[in-house]
C-alpha cells in the first residue's frame, strides 16, 4: 500500500438562506458551496494503527480526520490501521469547511489506500454521520445545496478569483443558530434562478446580521473589504470574501489588507482538487 497525498480544499457559501427548521432543530438550508483550489493537505500511510499528529487546540479524539477514519473502520471492519499527517492552512471556525473537508479527504484517501471500493454514496453517507458539510467534499463537485445540506446537485459556477479574509476569531455556529433574532423563513427558490444574469447579487448570508452583532471584528472586516465590490460571509463565519474576474485584481485587493487581518487568494473550481489527485 504506496502512500498517499491528497489535498483538502476549502469552499465558500456564496449565498446561505435558512428556510425553515426540522422539530429535531436542524435548520433547513438552502446554499450553494463553491469549491476552492486552496486548503489543508493531508498525508496517509500504512501503519499497524490509527494516529494522527497533534494539531494545536484540537484534542485528537474530537479531530474530525480521526473520527472519519474510525467511521470507515467501523463501516467496514476492517483492521488496516494508517498514519495521518495532517498539514492544518485552514483557520477553526472560519466558514470555509476545514475540518468537513479533512475529513472527506480521509474517506476518499483510506477507501483507496485500504482497498475498500466503496462507491460515493456510500462514503458520502459516512460523511453526512460526521456532519452535514462533509458530502459535498466527498462528492468533490461545486453544488447547489438543500436540506441541512444534504441534498447536493452539483452545478458549474463560472470561473472567478475570490479574495478571503480572515478576521482572526472563531466564530461557534451553534451560537448562531440559537440566536433568536436569526432569520428562519426565507422563501425557498430553485435552482433555475442559478442560471439568470446578476444572481449572486439577489442573494444573502441569513447568519451575517447576527455574526456581525456578536462579532464586531467580522463586521470589521466585512466593512474593509466592501469598499472593493460585494463582500460576503461564508457559512457561518468567520471568514468574508469578495468575488473578483481576474487574479491580478484579486492580489492588488489583497496586498491592502490591514493587519491584523490575515487573508489568501484563491480560485473557484468546479471539481475537487481532492478527486482530481486520486484520478476519480
Amino acid at each position: 500500500m504506496s502512500p498517499l497525498t491528497v489535498p483538502a480544499p476549502a469552499k465558500l457559501n456564496l449565498f446561505l438562506h435558512v428556510t425553515g427548521r426540522r422539530a429535531d432543530g436542524y435548520h433547513l438550508l438552502q446554499t450553494v458551496f463553491q469549491l476552492l483550489d486552496t486548503g489543508d493537505t493531508l498525508s496517509f500511510e500504512a501503519a499497524d494503527a490509527l494516529s494522527l499528529n497533534d494539531i494545536p487546540g484540537v484534542p485528537p479524539d474530537q479531530n474530525l480526520v480521526l473520527r472519519a477514519a474510525r467511521a470507515l473502520q467501523q463501516h467496514t471492519g476492517t483492521q488496516h490501521g494508517t498514519r495521518i499527517h495532517l498539514d492544518k492552512k485552514l483557520p477553526a471556525g472560519g466558514g470555509l469547511g476545514g475540518g468537513s473537508s479533512d475529513a472527506a479527504s480521509t474517506l476518499l484517501a483510506l477507501n483507496r489506500l485500504w482497498d475498500l471500493r466503496l462507491d460515493i454514496d456510500t462514503l458520502a453517507g459516512i460523511g453526512l454521520g460526521l456532519g452535514a458539510d462533509v458530502p459535498v467534499f466527498v462528492r468533490g463537485r461545486s453544488a447547489f445545496a438543500e436540506g441541512i445540506g444534504e441534498h447536493l446537485t452539483p452545478v458549474d459556477l463560472p470561473a472567478r478569483w475570490f479574495v478571503v479574509v480572515n478576521p482572526g476569531c472563531h466564530v461557534e455556529t451553534a451560537r448562531i443558530f440559537r440566536d433568536s433574532s436569526l432569520t428562519r423563513d426565507t422563501p425557498l427558490m430553485t435552482i433555475a434562478a442559478l442560471r439568470e444574469p446578476g444572481f449572486a447579487n439577489r442573494f444573502r448570508n441569513d447568519c451575517e446580521a447576527v455574526v456581525r452583532r456578536l462579532y464586531p471584528v467580522v463586521s470589521e472586516a466585512l466593512d474593509w473589504l466592501g469598499q472593493f465590490g460585494t463582500a460576503r460571509l461564508t457559512g457561518t463565519g468567520a471568514c468574508v470574501f469578495l468575488a473578483t474576474d481576474a487574479e491580478q485584481e484579486a492580489r492588488r485587493i489583497l496586498l491592502q489588507l490591514p493587519s491584523p487581518f490575515t487573508g489568501f487568494v484563491a480560485r473557484g473550481v468546479n471539481i475537487s482538487p481532492a478527486h482530481l489527485s486520486l484520478g476519480e
